[in-house]
């Protein structure tokens, strides 16, 4: 198989095989530890595929990785979401004697049938973040999910009973609503890079909202913007939802209507005119949405400065 053929794992078992590890205790779900796994598992750089999820906490200072578009060294504790499907990329090795520290939780989606995480997990938005968007972790934080992971590992190595799953169930929930607060934590103590963000949001919104491209396409796509931005559609929405209480629809209606009213007060352009404009096809569209958001209809607003 060549480097730019990615590695396919269909099962757990699978890839414990494919990095030297023994046969898991659960073929459904495994604790890995990083110091255990023999990178690499091929010649650098390489890309893999694993059919089940992967919750990951990696200090792996000699190692670079590439998720998504984006190349990452891990240079401290940070925890990562891959869904099944997902591929994840080596770049490169570097040669060192030293250990890498972290653990790995990997969950077949088969271990989730007949409960309520089978759904609720598609839910948790930070499964299709990428790596540079990846979970900074405080030292209590790493802790504390270090804590989780190693009971996940204990009570599958424990005598398997009726009772097994659910307990592991509720220690998996356990963790990844931890990791929903502490990514939530994230977006406000990271206020450099998150506000950072946020103005390059505006500036594209802006230039996006002069430009004339607003007659041709109507508004944009949360994946277009997330795109410009080079980040995920779900990191952006959960930022800005965290940073500004709404959500992107709601933050490019507001804009939409700021740029209404100021054309309706500072302009001679008819309603219909205006709501061509901003990407209306049809006037009644633009004039529902003005006084849903103003309590006024477009002819009303523009009387009001009469």
């Amino acid at each position: 198989m060549s480097n730019s053929t990615p590695f396919r794992f269909s099962t757990i078992s699978d890839y414990h095989r494919a990095v030297g590890l023994p046969k898991p205790a659960h073929p459904l779900i495994s604790v890995v530890r990083m110091e255990n796994i023999n990178l690499p598992i091929a010649e650098v750089p390489f890309s893999l595929v694993g059919d089940f999820y992967w919750i990951s906490m990696k200090k792996m200072q000699h190692v670079k990785f590439r998720y998504g578009q984006q190349n990452s060294d891990f240079d401290e504790g940070v925890l990562f979401f891959m869904s099944p499907g997902q591929l994840f990329g080596v770049e490169s090795v570097e040669h060192t004697t030293k250990k890498p520290e972290g653990w790995m939780v990997l969950i077949h989606p088969d271990f989730l049938w007949n409960t309520a995480l089978a759904k609720n997990i598609k839910q948790y938005e930070f499964f299709s973040y990428s790596v540079n968007e990846a979970l900074y972790l405080s030292e209590k934080e790493e802790t504390m999910l270090t804590a989780i992971a190693g009971q996940i590992e204990q009570e599958y190595n424990t005598a398997i009973d009726r009772f097994s799953q659910s307990v592991i169930i509720a220690q998996l929930e356990l963790l990844l609503t931890y990791s929903e607060r502490f990514y939530q934590r994230q977006f406000i103590t990271r206020k450099k890079s998150s506000h950072e963000l946020l103005t390059r949001l505006e500036d594209h919104l802006d230039s996006y909202f002069n430009s004339g491209t607003l007659a041709k396409q109507g508004l944009p796509s949360v994946t277009h913007i997330a795109e410009i931005l080079n980040i995920s559609p779900g990191y952006l929405s959960s930022l800005l939802k965290t940073l500004t209480g709404q959500t992107m629809q709601q933050h490019l209606h507001h804009k939409l209507i700021e740029l209404a009213k100021e054309k309706l007060s500072t302009t001679n352009l008819t309603v219909s005119e205006i709501a061509y404009e901003l990407g209306f096809e049809h006037l009644q569209s633009f004039s529902k949405l003005f006084k849903t958001k103003t309590s006024l209809s477009p002819l009303e607003f523009r009387q009001s400065f009469n």
